[in-house]
């Protein structure tokens, strides 16, 4: 599974919108590969942001 797939489940399973932060103590990823994963998100527009700092995948 790629890091983006693991960010994506790892906010799925929070059902809230959540920042890096808490996907890195949900997932115990690394918040470089976080951050990184959440940019290419970001471009896919795979996630997006309701509140600031927040993220959740588009329904």
């Amino acid at each position: 599974m790629s890091v983006k797939e693991q960010v994506l489940e790892a906010m799925k399973a929070a059902g809230k919108p959540v920042s890096a932060g808490e996907v890195e103590q949900l997932s115990g990823l690394d918040r470089k590969e976080i951050d990184k994963a959440f940019k290419e998100l970001k471009k896919d527009e795979a996630i997006t942001s309701p509140v600031r700092c927040k993220w959740e995948p588009v329904q």
